[in-house]
């Protein structure tokens, strides 16, 4: 077990050194499935996030959670520091606290693990979506966010075919050295989006883009396309008018269309009805959704929830030993 650091009331502070390494994706995955089913059944909450905005100084975002199978309750908050002059502007830090005690157990660093969480979220839809016949994997956006994504979608498939594109690409020399030795045979430069995309069966946005990347109508039935840009309200990598000919999953239709960008454009502008989502991943992995029918692009929208964050987080409390409940102030000063 790692030292960790420890506030006087002997809350763990994890940071990033202290996890790096140790968030084997198979297990960030079966907590997802595992925390998502339990949202299912009721053992989970999932309220809607909040943020509020200072103008011109500070814009947070609070993902609260109640994980009761974990016996876990709290929140990640995530600031961009607007007026910050040094130092990243966006933070994220998660507070997870004992249902069994109400006291605090871990504050975590979770700047990075935000990326994980995310790209594992994607990689699940993808598992419980895809087609049998789907080999070949399209890649949009090559920083860390869309790595991520490649990482953890080789988990749940073994593509043929893995095209990548993002601008400026072929002037990257490092990008195959970022990219995990055993998927680079696979891996290739497409010279656009849309010829990534073409017979692509998964697509996988991972753009910060506030306007569509791809154009929809080059998409055929049976395709499934994720994304996730929250960069700002209305944020979206697709056209919001597409919504109405895509079979439309998400990660929690309670939560999702108030957040996705592109699905509130839609819902106002556009006719389309959150009602029409399909399916959601409580839903899914616990076959209450309707499954795709081939009969149209698939689309998964995922906005992250405070349940993903307290799901990765729970994968580091158990490998790191870290108590939760009544043991993990046993012997803690009166």
């Amino acid at each position: 077990m790692i030292e960790t650091e420890r506030a006087n009331n002997g809350v763990a502070v994890l940071r990033q050194d202290d996890f790096d390494a140790r968030l084997p994706p198979a297990a960030v995955l079966d907590s997802l499935r595992e925390a998502f089913a339990a949202l299912g059944r009721g053992d989970a909450i999932q309220p809607p996030q909040a943020s509020g905005v200072i103008a011109d100084q500070v814009d947070v975002i609070w993902y609260p959670f109640i994980l009761g199978t974990q016996k876990l309750f709290g929140a990640k908050v995530s600031p961009y520091l607007m007026a910050r002059k040094s130092g990243p502007k966006v933070t994220a830090w998660t507070l997870l606290c004992s249902t069994e005690t109400g006291e605090p157990v871990v504050l975590c660093d979770s700047l990075a693990l935000t990326t994980e969480r995310t790209a594992a979220t994607t990689a699940l839809a993808v598992e419980l979506l895809k087609a049998a016949d789907a080999h070949r994997l399209a890649v949009i956006g090559t920083g860390p966010v869309g790595l991520a994504h490649l990482r953890y979608a080789s988990e749940v498939a073994d593509w043929s075919e893995i095209l990548i594109y993002s601008r400026n690409l072929r002037e990257d020399n490092s990008i195959f050295e970022r990219i995990p030795e055993k998927l680079r045979a696979k891996v290739k430069i497409a010279d656009s989006a849309e010829s990534a995309a073409a017979n692509s069966g998964v697509i996988l946005l991972c753009t910060s883009s506030t306007s569509p990347v791809i154009d929809y109508r080059v998409l055929r039935p049976g395709q499934i396309v994720t994304s996730l840009t929250t960069t700002t309200g209305y944020a979206h990598e697709i056209a919001p008018e597409a919504l109405s000919q895509f079979e439309v999953y998400c990660d929690y239709r309670a939560t999702t269309p108030s957040v996705a960008g592109e699905m509130r454009i839609a819902a106002k502008q556009h006719g389309w009805a959150p009602e029409s989502i399909r399916g959601d991943l409580p839903e899914l992995i616990s076959k209450r959704a309707q499954k795709p029918s081939g009969m149209a692009p698939i689309f998964f929208r995922s906005v992250g929830l405070g349940l993903e964050d307290a799901a990765i987080a729970s994968v580091l409390i158990e490998r790191l030993g870290i108590p939760v409940g009544a043991e993990a102030h046993e012997g803690k000063p009166a």
